[in-house]
C-alpha cells in the first residue's frame, strides 16, 4: 500500500472523486500544510492557520498508479485559481501536492509540467508540489460527508 496526499479545494468533493477510483483503499480528509498543531475545522477556516484541506489516499500501487492519482486531481479542480475553488476563499481551499518521496515529487512536477505545456488553461497553474506535512484528521462529520448524505458530489 502506498499514500498520497492533495489539497484542491474543499475535500468533501475531492474526497468523493479518489473514492471511486479503483485501488483505493482509504481516504481521510483533514487539514495539512499549516503551523498549528491539531487544528480543528474551525481554526482552519480562520485562514490563518496556513493549513489546506487535504484528501488523505490509501491506494494500492499494483492496481492504481500515482500517475492515476494524479490525473484526478487535476481532473477534479481548477489548479489556476488561487486560493480558491468555485465559492470557496482562503488559503486552506489552495490546489497542492503534498508529496511523500522523490518518486512522488518527480511526477508530480513533470505531471503539471505536462498540463502547463498542453495549453488546456489560459491562466498559469498555481498548484504548489511540496513535501508532505504532519496529516491532522478533520473531525468525523467531514468524512466521506457527500456520501453519509447520499449525494455525489458538492456545488463544483
Amino acid at each position: 500500500m502506498a499514500n498520497a496526499m492533495f489539497g484542491a479545494g474543499c475535500f468533501w468533493g475531492v474526497e468523493t472523486a479518489f473514492r471511486r477510483v479503483n485501488g483505493v483503499k482509504s481516504t481521510a480528509v483533514g487539514y495539512a500544510g499549516g503551523h498549528v498543531k491539531n487544528p480543528t475545522y474551525h481554526d482552519v477556516c480562520t485562514d490563518t492557520t496556513g493549513h489546506a484541506e487535504v484528501v488523505r489516499v490509501e491506494y494500492d500501487p499494483a492496481v492504481t498508479s500515482y500517475d492515476d492519482l494524479l490525473n484526478v486531481f487535476w481532473e477534479n479542480h481548477d489548479p489556476t485559481a488561487l486560493n480558491r475553488q468555485g465559492p470557496d476563499v482562503g488559503r486552506q481551499y489552495r490546489s497542492a501536492i503534498f508529496f511523500e518521496s522523490p518518486d512522488q515529487e518527480a511526477a508530480a512536477r513533470a505531471s503539471k509540467e505536462r498540463l502547463e505545456k498542453s495549453g488546456r488553461f489560459k491562466r498559469p497553474i498555481v498548484t504548489q508540489i511540496e513535501p508532505a506535512a504532519d496529516f491532522w484528521r478533520a473531525e468525523e462529520y467531514h468524512q466521506q460527508y457527500l456520501e453519509k448524505r447520499g449525494l455525489a458530489t458538492c456545488h463544483i
